[in-house]
């Protein structure tokens, strides 16, 4: 189990040391690479600091964990293999067959697929609702509803959902709130100091920042959630490697400096695409003409690194993002370098056909950290 300890420390100061410890056996400032899978015994049932085998517990999935949770300002954080696999242990820990759940009608792709393809054959009902739209939320809960699983912002049209009022909504349904972090970051963003219940992250993205890494956590405060999460993440498995979680530590360190950089140009181009004639709408928390920027203000410390926009046609679309050269055309997001992708025909394509089909038209962008005026000048270039 994962405690945070580095409540009395500001946020970078966390990164770098809560659950990081110097090593006690040889000093080393760097948590170790724990590559074992077994511990050795003092005797049956004799465990040296709890551990026993590597699935149930590894000490450097612990020192990420306790990071985690401390930089959510959650008590406890579990590791997962993927982000997926941590929604997926999320979601069995708080639903049984016959419960109703709600989800954005913007949801990333993959939530999505999991929900409508996987957990509708297990009896979860579903509802997509927008979730800016509290009265909305609250006209869609039914006897049934266990679970909001909000997404702020949205993957990929950045909509922007009240956590506080999704809290309150959920807490009047007797219900649990999950809210994916991914987006935002807990730079950004702390949705458990909200009134959330767990925090949900792919830390392939902004938590791992570098692109050479897969991996989810879920955070949250509840003791009785968290054994749920616990048991599901020994009895399931879906549980990073040592690597992985060393590599995700790594990234965490570097989270606050990287995340003011992804802002500061994300700003910057958000505002140029917004004066492209070819560009027909712009999609970002921190321009004052999305609608959900008051909420945002209220919530976020800063809009984010992700931009998505619309131009005039799907033909369009495609072509921008055949044209850029530091915009790498690639799926994924929240890394170091920039990216460009199509979310109709790569992350979104199985929502084609339903409520939450995306358009055809949109172009979404990760802003890395790059130099600003290297970036609009591919950009702007690929418009034309």
């Amino acid at each position: 189990m994962s405690q945070t300890s580095g409540e009395r420390f500001g946020f970078a100061t966390n990164a770098i040391h809560a659950g990081q410890e110097p090593d006690p056996t040889t000093g080393s400032v760097i948590v170790p690479i724990h590559a074992t899978s077994t511990y050795a015994q003092d005797g049956v049932g004799g465990l040296r600091g709890g551990y026993e085998y590597s699935r149930t517990g590894n000490p450097t999935r612990t020192a990420l964990e306790e990071c985690l949770a401390a930089l959510e300002s959650g008590r406890f954080a579990r590791a997962f293999g993927s982000g997926m696999a941590a929604t997926d242990a999320v979601l069995r820990a708080v639903c049984r067959p016959g419960d109703h759940i709600l989800i954005p009608n913007d949801a990333y792709g993959g939530t999505f697929r999991l929900v409508d393809k996987i957990l509708t054959q297990w009896g979860i009902e579903y509802t997509p609702v927008p979730l800016s739209d509290l009265d909305a939320v609250r006209a869609a809960v039914r006897p049934t509803t266990r679970l909001l699983w909000c997404e702020t912002p949205t993957n990929p049209l950045l909509t922007v959902a009240d956590i506080a009022g999704l809290a309150q909504v959920a807490a009047d349904a007797d219900a649990r709130l999950v809210v994916d972090n991914t987006f935002a970051s807990p730079y950004l963003q702390t949705p458990l100091a909200l009134g959330a219940d767990v925090v949900v992250h792919s830390t392939t993205k902004y938590l791992g920042g570098h692109s050479d890494v897969v991996g989810g956590a879920a955070v949250t405060s509840d003791p009785e959630l968290d054994e749920k999460l616990a048991f599901l993440q020994n009895g399931a498995g879906a549980v990073p490697g040592p690597f992985d979680a060393w590599l995700t530590l790594r990234g965490l360190k570097t989270l606050a400096v990287r995340m003011d950089r992804h802002c500061d140009n994300a700003e910057r181009i958000a505002v140029a695409l917004g004066e492209h004639p070819r560009v027909r709408a712009v999609y970002y928390p921190g321009l004052p003409t999305h609608p959900g920027h008051e909420v945002a203000v209220k919530q976020m410390r800063r809009g984010g690194g992700m931009i998505s926009f619309l131009v005039d046609s799907e033909e369009t679309a495609l072509e921008v993002c055949s044209r850029t050269e530091l915009f790498t055309l690639a799926e994924s997001l929240g890394g170091v370098e920039s990216l460009i992708e199509h979310p109709g025909r790569m992350t979104h394509a199985s929502t084609a056909g339903s409520q939450l089909q995306v358009p055809a038209e949109l172009v979404r962008l990760s802003v890395g950290i790059e130099d600003v005026n290297d970036l609009l000048d591919d950009l702007l270039s690929a418009l034309g």
